[in-house]
C-alpha cells in the first residue's frame, strides 16, 4: 500500500474540499485536489424513479446514505436518512405507493412511506442486493443479488417467501406475468425464470464484427449490463458495454484505441430483449453510443419509443429512439442527441410529461431536460438538493477518462470497483484477464499478471498514462488514487449452503500435498510472488479474497468456472496437486473457495 506524509495529512483534515491544494503542472479546475473523509462508493447507477403520480421523483443517494423525495412541480426536497454505509441503490414503487430500496452494502431492502417520509421496514436479503422489481400479481418484491440469489419478499412486509439461486452475478429483474427476465452483470446474459423458479432459457446478445482500416475487422462482445428496464409492450431494454474481443494493438495516442465507431475498445450499447414468452432471441447486434463514458443508467419513455442514457464518465445524457438503435446494425447510433449536464450524472428517469429527469451525484441535484414537445425546447431546469460535496480526487480519477477525450475510464473495465469478466488479447502481451481491484489489491504487489509492476506508480505509468493517454499523476494524486483503490471492498461472498463442505474444503486447501496454501497464504491469501503454475509463463499469485465473483479464472480466462480451474489443461499439478482428489473432494474445495 502506498503511504505518505500527505495521506496522513488528508486523514487528519476530515471532510473537506481543501481549497488551495493545487497540482503543479496542470491547468484549470483539474488542478484542484478535493478529499472526502471516507472515499465515496463506486458508481453503480440506476438510483432514480418517478412515482406513479408522474411528478414525484424518488432518488437513492449512495454517496450520502439517504433517499431524497422531490415534487417536480415545486416544493422543498425531503430526505430520509439511512444508516451509515448502507449504500442505497435500485428502488421500486409498489401498488400501495411504498418504495423499496436495495441497500447494496448493508445486504438489506428498506421500505419507505413516501407520503410521511419515513422508514416502514428493513429486511435482510443477501450480502449484495442489486436489482429490485415489483410483481403486482403476487404483491411481492423480487430482489436480484450479485451472489446469485433471487429473493422474493411480500411487499407489505415479512420474511422472504422464496429464495432461488439460478446463476451467479445477477443484476436486474423485469416482471412479465408469471415469468421473470433476470440480467447477469458481467456477461450481459438474460435468464428467463419460470413461475416455479426454473430457468427456462438463457439468452445471449450477439457479437459485433466491424469494418476497420486496412482490411481489419475488429470484433466486440457484449459485457457489463449496467441496467435492464421493462418496455411498455413487453420485453426489456438493456444498457450494456461491448468490449473488443480481437487483438488490441499499440496506437500512437495510447494503447486502448480501435478503428471502429468512436475509436474506443469499449462502447456503450443499447439492446432490446425479447419478451419472456418469445420463442426467438435477438440476432442483430446493438448500435453503439459514440463517446459515452460509463453508461450506467437508461430510462424508457412511456410510449416505449424514446430512451435516455446517462454517461457518468463525461457528464452527459444521450437521448435517442429505439428505432435508431435497432437500425444501427452494430455501428454508432446515427441520431443520438447529447445533452451536457451541470454535474456528474448517475441516474435518469422520464416523468409523466415526457421530460428527462437526471440525478447528479456531484453536486447533489436533479436536472430536468424538457421533452421535445415541450414549449421552450431543451433548456434544463436544476433542482438543488441539500448535502455536502462528495467530490473526491481519487474517485474522479477512477471514473473519468484520463485523457479527457476517450470514453474509456478505469471503471469501464473495473465496473463498481471490481472487473468486467473480459479476457483481452494485448499485443504483444497476449491474453490477459481483467484483474479485480477490490479487497486491498495494492497489498498484493507486484501488480499485473506478469508481476512486472512493482507498485501503483508503475501501474499508473503503464496503464493510466501509456495505455489510456492520461497525464502522469503527481505524488498527491497518486496517493489519492491509492487511497480510493484501497477503499474498494472485495466481492461479498454469499453464505455457504453446506458449512461441513466448507470445513472439509479448508482442510484440503491447507493440506501439504495439495499445497494451495503454499502460495495462497497470509491475510490476502497470496505470497506476493511470481510462480510457475503450468501455463508456460511466470505469473503473479493473486489474492483469493472474493474469488467467487471473479469468473472466468486464470490470467487467460481458461476456466469458466472454479471446477474448470482444476482441469489439467488449465494449470495442472504445478498449480496445486489435486490429481489425487475425488470429485466429491473437489466439490468441497470449491465450496471453501466460494466462501472466501
Amino acid at each position: 500500500m502506498i503511504t505518505s506524509v500527505f495521506s496522513s495529512f488528508l486523514t487528519a483534515c476530515g471532510p473537506s474540499d481543501l481549497p488551495g491544494i493545487l497540482e503543479p503542472g496542470m491547468d484549470g479546475p483539474d488542478r484542484r485536489i478535493t478529499v472526502t473523509e471516507v472515499p465515496p462508493p463506486a458508481i453503480s447507477g440506476g438510483t432514480l424513479i418517478i412515482a406513479s403520480d408522474g411528478h414525484t421523483a424518488v432518488a437513492a443517494d449512495p454517496d450520502r446514505d439517504r433517499v431524497v423525495i422531490v415534487d417536480l412541480d415545486g416544493g422543498a426536497p425531503a430526505e430520509v436518512r439511512l444508516e451509515h454505509g448502507d449504500e442505497p441503490g435500485r428502488l421500486v414503487e409498489d401498488a400501495s405507493g411504498r418504495v423499496h430500496v436495495a441497500l447494496r452494502r448493508a445486504g438489506a431492502v428498506v421500505t419507505l412511506d413516501v407520503e410521511t417520509r419515513s422508514v416502514l421496514d428493513r429486511r435482510e436479503v443477501c450480502p449484495a442486493p442489486r436489482g429490485v422489481a415489483y410483481d403486482a400479481a403476487r404483491d411481492a418484491i423480487h430482489v436480484a443479488c450479485a451472489g446469485g440469489e433471487l429473493v422474493t419478499l411480500p411487499a407489505e412486509g415479512g420474511p422472504a417467501v422464496r429464495k432461488l439461486r439460478p446463476a451467479a452475478d445477477l443484476r436486474d429483474v423485469v416482471v412479465e406475468g408469471h415469468r421473470l427476465l433476470v440480467s447477469r452483470f458481467k456477461s450481459a446474459e438474460t435468464l428467463v425464470i419460470g413461475p416455479d423458479g426454473e430457468v427456462l432459457a438463457r439468452r445471449t446478445l450477439p457479437d459485433f464484427h466491424a469494418s476497420g482500416f486496412g482490411g481489419t475487422r475488429p470484433s466486440y462482445t457484449p459485457s457489463v449490463a449496467w441496467r435492464m428496464a421493462p418496455l411498455p409492450g413487453g420485453g426489456a431494454v438493456m444498457l450494456h458495454q461491448r468490449a473488443m474481443s480481437t487483438q488490441v494493438t499499440l496506437s500512437p495516442g495510447g494503447y486502448y484505441q480501435a478503428s471502429n465507431c468512436d475509436g474506443n475498445i469499449v462502447h456503450g450499447a443499447v439492446s432490446t430483449i425479447e419478451p419472456a414468452d418469445a420463442e426467438v432471441e435477438r440476432t442483430a447486434p446493438a448500435a453503439a453510443l459514440a463517446r459515452v463514458s460509463l453508461p450506467v443508467d437508461i430510462a424508457v419513455a412511456p410510449d416505449g419509443k424514446r430512451v435516455a442514457v446517462v454517461a457518468a464518465g463525461n457528464d452527459m445524457v444521450v437521448s435517442t429512439t429505439l428505432d435508431d438503435v435497432e437500425g444501427g446494425e452494430g455501428n454508432c447510433a446515427p441520431a443520438a442527441t447529447p445533452h451536457q449536464v451541470s454535474g456528474q450524472p448517475i441516474a435518469v428517469a422520464i416523468d409523466g410529461r415526457g421530460d428527462i429527469v437526471v440525478q447528479l451525484r456531484e453536486p447533489a441535484a436533479l436536472e430536468v431536460i424538457r421533452g421535445p414537445e415541450a414549449v421552450g425546447g431543451l433548456d434544463p431546469r436544476t433542482i438543488a438538493l441539500p448535502g455536502a460535496s462528495v467530490r473526491d480526487t481519487g474517485h474522479e480519477m477512477f471514473h473519468r477518462p484520463p485523457n479527457g477525450v476517450s470514453a474509456v475510464a478505469c471503471a469501464s473495465c473495473h465496473p463498481e470497483g471490481h472487473e468486467d469478466g473480459r479476457t483481452w488479447i494485448f499485443d504483444p502481451v497476449g491474453k490477459r484477464r481483467t484483474q479485480a481491484m477490490g479487497g486491498g489489491i495494492l497489498q498484493t504487489a507486484p501488480l499485473h499478471w506478469s508481476g512486472d509492476l512493482m507498485d501503483l506508480d508503475g501501474l499508473m505509468g503503464e496503464v493510466f498514462v501509456s495505455r489510456m493517454g492520461g497525464p502522469k499523476p503527481g505524488a498527491r494524486r497518486l496517493d489519492l488514487m491509492a487511497r480510493y483503490i484501497d477503499s474498494l471492498p472485495a466481492f461479498p461472498a454469499s453464505p455457504p449452503e453446506d458449512d461441513a463442505a466448507v470445513a472439509r474444503g479448508a482442510a484440503l486447501f491447507h493440506d501439504k500435498k495439495v499445497a494451495c496454501a503454499d502460495c495462497h497464504s497470509g491475510p490476502m491469501l497470496t505470497n506476493n510472488r511470481n510462480e510457475d503454475v503450468g501455463k508456460d509463463e511466470i505469473l503473479q499469485v493473486p489474492s483469493l479474497l472474493g474469488i467467487a465473483g471473479r469468473a472466468p479464472f486464470m490470467h487467460d480466462g481458461c476456466a469458466a468456472t472454479l471446477r474448470d480451474r482444476f482441469d489439467p489443461q488449465c494449470g495442472g499439478d504445478k498449480h496445486g496437486d489435486v490429481s489425487g482428489l475425488t470429485p466429491a473432494q473437489i466439490d468441497d474445495l470449491i465450496a471453501y473457495l466460494e466462501s472466501l
